[in-house]
């Protein structure tokens, strides 16, 4: 009877749905966010959240080629933009940037003006802007679904941060692990109330249509190198590092 669950919701509802995940995402962001003892990782989160939502407006370049869900006011099937993709983005990257922060006592240091004049760090910049470069050249000069490239981008730019910032190794493969778990246990959530709701979505047939627990496998691929790249964006844009990483933390 589950299995039909969808088929017996009204258009309205299944617009609902994408927001109410979206909004259980921001749930989370906010018991993290309230968890966090350290001011500067509240700053981070926030201002983090602030700059990754930006990345919603990027919707229309995977709707409907990747997904395509009914969404609020029907705005992603009209236009390819909605909302939640605003409000989803918003939660996923405080998220990832201050995960680490949640499971260990860490505390950051300004690096002094000499040190960032190293070697490693010649190539700071465009270890920064290599991920939207490499997505865009993928984009443009590939057929490959734009959920592979934006993977392939994100792999590659957290391993070029990792050259100019080998400080950040730890915070970074630490951190992509947990938020993959963090974003299987939410994605498992949408599954369990609405099932068959991914294969409606999800369009299946542009993708390898491998699913994990009821998961695509693009979607844990896009956790882990979001969770991998996106933990490290923080200390490269403000020439911040991690000054203390102890035990693990009460969170």
């Amino acid at each position: 009877q589950r299995s039909l669950m969808l088929i017996n919701m009204s258009p309205h509802e299944l617009q609902l749905a994408w927001l109410l995940w979206s909004l259980l995402l921001i749930i989370i962001w906010g018991v993290i966010y309230v968890l966090l003892k350290n001011k500067e990782s509240k700053r981070e989160m926030f201002l983090v959240s602030l700059w990754t939502s930006l990345l919603g407006f990027t919707e229309p370049l995977f709707v409907p080629g990747y997904w395509n869900p009914p969404s609020l006011f029907d705005l992603a099937h009209r236009t390819g933009f909605d909302i939640e993709s605003l409000i989803f983005s918003f939660g996923i990257g405080g998220i990832a940037v201050v995960v680490y922060e949640s499971f260990f006592r860490a505390s950051h240091e300004q690096i002094k003006s000499h040190e960032q004049h190293l070697s490693r760090h010649r190539y700071h910049l465009l270890s920064i802007l290599s991920a939207p470069a490499i997505f865009l050249f993928l984009l443009i000069a590939t057929s490959l679904n734009p959920i592979y490239s934006a993977v392939i981008a994100m792999v590659v730019g957290g391993f070029l941060s990792l050259y100019c910032r080998p400080d950040l190794k730890k915070k970074m493969i630490a951190s992509a692990f947990i938020f993959l778990g963090i974003y299987f246990v939410f994605f498992l959530t949408l599954i369990a109330v609405y099932s068959g709701y991914v294969k409606q979505v999800w369009n299946l047939k542009n993708i390898s249509g491998i699913l994990v627990s009821g998961i695509p496998l693009e979607e844990l691929l896009f956790a882990v190198s979001f969770g991998f790249l996106w933990s490290s964006v923080y200390e490269h844009l403000t020439w911040r590092r991690i000054k203390a990483q102890l035990k693990r933390s009460s969170v």
